[in-house]
């Protein structure tokens, strides 16, 4: 039996369908009762809901009875400055509540869903492997910081003897709620933002992070980090395809980092008037601008036969999704 934390959200729903679809069997904490749509519902009738959250610990040690397994999958992601405490307070001290009572009921196996973020960028334009070293510099985000500390956590539970494995995807696309983490440059591309940078990222379709997590949990590595990165591809290039997906007009202005300073605040007094959240944000414009490219070699020699999916179709198929069902 296999526990997974955030399997409401948009890499834990993928992961419990590939869970599903390899006959295991399944249970997935639900903090708010509500379900993830862009998931076929044959799927999330197979899954054992519990009523739980990473925050309350009781709740958790209901949640892991009978468990061999834990995927813990579970965070906040967020760029604005008013969710910071709360997301440090999620991800870090979440993440220290899942890792402590996994130590405590000895599970088998237990696999953390991080982020490139918690690895962080170079400013020398080399490629980011796993072998880089967090540094503190003004292109870390509140939710990259808030990363760190959440993967030091695990690092502290394998030092006193957790049989766990780390994932660190890049940028993950596909079809999801894009009110919500990295499915909203899907949003900004159909309102037509019209701003693009010259910035360069990694990229990966949320089926592989999926597939690539099973894979690991199914494998006998341990104490391990693994960059899950399908593309390094200019910004600017993955808003042209999804906006061609949509038919929508492609972003036209070029921001550079005055004016994407500009841009931000812009967005910033547009969200005041609209009472939405911001589509862009002081952080994500920061980060915009970077160029940072990621090495997917670990991944692939520890996973023989493993191939990504090529991110024009990624970015196809997940608009045909949002049109299909907006």
């Amino acid at each position: 039996m296999i526990l997974v934390t955030g399997g409401t959200g948009f890499i834990g729903a993928y992961i419990l369908q590939e869970l599903v679809q390899k006959n295991y069997k399944v249970r997935a904490l639900n903090r708010t009762g509500n379900f993830p749509f862009f998931i076929p519902k044959e799927i999330i009738e197979k899954i054992e809901w519990v009523n739980g959250d990473i925050l309350d610990i009781v709740s958790l040690d209901s949640a892991v009875q009978g468990i061999d397994t834990v995927i813990h999958a579970a965070a906040m992601v967020s760029f604005s400055a008013n969710a910071r405490k709360q997301m440090l307070h999620v991800n870090m001290e979440g993440t220290k509540n899942v890792v402590n009572i996994a130590l405590e009921k000895n599970i088998r196996r237990f696999l953390y869903i991080s982020s490139v973020a918690a690895i962080g960028r170079r400013q020398d334009g080399a490629a980011v492997d796993e072998t880089k070293k967090w540094e503190e510099n003004k292109t870390n985000t509140w939710y990259a910081i808030s990363k760190y500390y959440a993967e030091m956590e695990v690092w502290r539970g394998i030092g006193e003897g957790l049989n766990a494995v780390i994932i660190n995807p890049t940028t993950v696309l596909g079809y999801g709620n894009w009110n919500e983490t990295s499915t909203r440059i899907f949003k900004s591309a159909f309102m037509e933002m019209p701003w693009y940078t010259r910035g360069i990222n990694g990229f990966v379709d949320v089926v592989d992070v999926a597939r690539a997590t099973v894979l690991l949990m199914e494998s006998n590595y341990a104490a391990e980090r693994y960059i899950v990165n399908g593309e390094n591809l200019p910004f600017r290039t993955i808003f042209n395809k999804i906006a061609e997906g949509f038919h929508k007009r492609a972003p036209w202005k070029h921001a550079g980092e005055l004016l994407g300073k500009v841009a931000w605040r812009m967005a910033w007094i547009k969200s005041l008037i609209s009472g939405n959240s911001p589509l862009l944000t002081r952080e994500s414009a920061r980060v915009a601008q970077s160029r940072t490219v990621f090495d997917n070699s670990k991944i692939l020699s520890a996973l023989p036969g493993f191939k990504f999916t090529p991110l024009t179709n990624t970015i196809e198929d997940a608009c045909k999704k949002y049109l299909t069902n907006k």
